[in-house]
């Protein structure tokens, strides 16, 4: 029953995912938002960029009252969410933040106060030149509850937040869809094995192949693919199809 529900799940996530690549707008983006707050049964989700393209862009499923609160209060300058983003390029658990400042302290009770919950994981995103965002979920639970949570949806929240964060750049840009980039066999494999959660150790040595071989293809898949990290990369082949999350591996 249990790896049936997780069937059911993956393939309405798969199908929000493809959602997410029809969006044209900001608006549009913001409608999105919504649907993935629900898919992944979360109280809220959040996405916001300091400086994308010269704009601030964000998509949220926060009351407007908030909001517009937290912006009249000028929070982002003490938010330890914002702050400890911007010090990280790891994913980050809003409980192991620093709470201690009286004006932190007396944001989190309004912003509970307003409806969010009191738990949350925040992606940090780099791009070039300085380019930073943000993708949050946000959750009422308790420390065990979240914690069971954030380790069992980990994987999909880190590509949600790239998948996110490109298609904001592609809108604001006006840019077209880029072309698929023509991986290799062995390329399209190692990244497909990485998705899985495969250490690199287990990769190279499922290919029978040594690790130094084993970066050099995936330099190769991030170079064509016009990637970041690792991470980036997966991102984008899964948006392109190049592999399919959670499907089965390929046999070449």
């Amino acid at each position: 029953m249990a790896r049936e529900q997780a069937k059911v799940h993956r393939e309405k996530l798969e199908l929000t995912l493809e959602r997410l690549g029809t969006t044209t707008s900001i608006d549009d983006l913001q409608v999105w938002a919504h649907e993935l707050r629900d898919q992944l049964a979360v109280s809220h989700v959040i996405y916001h960029t300091a400086n994308l393209r010269g704009e601030q862009v964000g998509a949220f499923t926060y009351g407007i009252d908030w909001v517009r609160h937290y912006i009249a209060k000028n929070y982002r300058a003490i938010d330890p969410v914002v702050l400890g983003a911007l010090k990280r390029f790891h994913p980050m658990d809003w409980k192991s933040l620093d709470w201690s400042g009286a004006q932190a302290r007396a944001m989190m009770r309004e912003a509970t106060a307003a409806g969010l919950g009191n738990q949350g994981w925040s992606v940090p995103i780099w791009g070039p030149s300085g380019e930073f965002a943000m993708f949050s979920v946000n959750h009422h639970a308790t420390d065990a509850e979240w914690e069971a949570y954030t380790r069992d949806h980990a994987k999909d929240i880190l590509l949600i937040a790239h998948l996110v964060h490109q298609r904001a750049r592609r809108i604001i840009s006006g840019e077209g869809e880029p072309p698929s980039a023509e991986l290799s066999p062995r390329e399209r494999e190692v990244l497909a094995r990485l998705s899985f959660g495969e250490s690199r150790a287990r990769v190279a040595d499922g290919l029978h192949i040594s690790e130094n071989t084993l970066r050099a293809y995936i330099d190769s898949a991030r170079h064509k693919l016009g990637a970041m990290n690792v991470t980036h990369a997966v991102a984008l082949a899964t948006a392109r199809g190049i592999i399919v999350p959670n499907g089965a591996l390929p046999k070449y």
